[in-house]
């Protein structure tokens, strides 16, 4: 639990900083990937932010070590709050009545899936079939990274109006969430006797190579993501989607088996359901921004009553 409130703060604390050295970059594209990352390893600021993900990684380790996947990723989301007062305190970022609403249902559903565990009868798998793995993360990263270049053409459009973020958050988090899994293998191999034996064994499994791919991808997407969409709206629904992927199909790969109590298997699933529902529901657009105010010639004179 401390490790996972722990992750919680560094992924949080990670993805502020690295939205506020975003804003002081010219503007990245993933087009050009190189020049996307020499503008990023220029800043002081990202880097610092890019380390509290990294320390957040770590202490992810350890909590897919001792909790199952769907109790692990129930307390990932409850720092969606954290993410929010951060952005507004050092971003400066306000969020609509309804995105906190929507934000508020995620938390509760969340809550749900929480609750339908029971400490002691739930099973923490550490292994699963390789080939089951690469059928469900290979499709999922061509789905992000289709979803994400669907939205980039999208947004380049003229006259359309400003995207909120919830697809580029939707493609990012699958990405995640396969990055999600293979953090879950990797830890398998973590009490493997001998470091040599168990590198060996982890370097023929595929999760280093789905860490490498989702590592790149995922950095490139997310940070020209992050510099266009305010990061109160699209954290969370990257979060989101990272969280209800890794805790069903996590959960389904490594063979941790549902509840057998029919009312914490109905909190579980209606919990999967409303978190669905709530993104689902979201607002893909800005509203436009007001016109401006017409002001008076340069050197017109009011007019005052008599």
């Amino acid at each position: 639990m401390a490790a996972a409130l722990m992750a919680n703060t560094l992924y949080s604390l990670g993805f502020v900083l690295e939205k506020r050295a975003l804003t002081a970059l010219p503007q990245v594209s993933i087009r050009q990937p190189a020049r996307l990352l020499r503008l990023v390893l220029g800043s002081p600021l990202w880097i610092g932010g890019s380390l509290a993900l990294a320390a957040g990684f770590g202490a992810q380790l350890v909590v897919y070590r001792t909790l199952p996947i769907a109790a692990a990723q129930g307390i990932f989301v409850s720092g969606l709050v954290l993410l929010v007062l951060l952005s507004a305190r050092l971003l400066g970022e306000e969020t609509s009545g309804r995105e906190r609403y929507a934000i508020g249902a995620i938390l509760a559903a969340l809550l749900m899936v929480v609750l339908s565990l029971r400490e002691g009868s739930e099973t923490v798998s550490q292994e699963a079939p390789y080939p089951l793995i690469l059928l469900v993360c290979v499709p999922s990263l061509a789905a992000g990274v289709w979803l994400y270049n669907s939205a980039e053409r999208r947004a380049r459009h003229r006259h359309r109006l400003p995207t909120t973020g919830v697809e580029y958050g939707v493609a990012v988090g699958l990405l995640y969430g396969v990055s999600s899994l293979a953090i879950k293998g990797v830890s398998s191999y973590l009490t493997a006797t001998g470091i040599g034996g168990a590198l060996l064994d982890l370097l023929r499994s595929p999760y280093p190579y789905l860490l490498l791919f989702t590592g790149t991808f995922g950095l490139v997407m997310s940070q020209a993501a992050l510099q266009r969409c305010r990061a109160s709206l699209i954290v969370p629904v990257c979060t989101t989607v990272t969280c209800l992927y890794t805790a069903v199909l996590g959960t389904l790969s490594f063979g941790e088996a549902l509840p057998e109590d029919p009312l914490r298997l109905a909190l579980r699933v209606a919990g999967t359901a409303l978190a669905l529902a709530v993104l689902l529901s979201m607002p893909r657009h800005d509203p436009p921004a007001p016109p401006p105010s017409p002001q008076p010639p340069i050197g017109a004179k009011e007019l005052t009553p008599p």
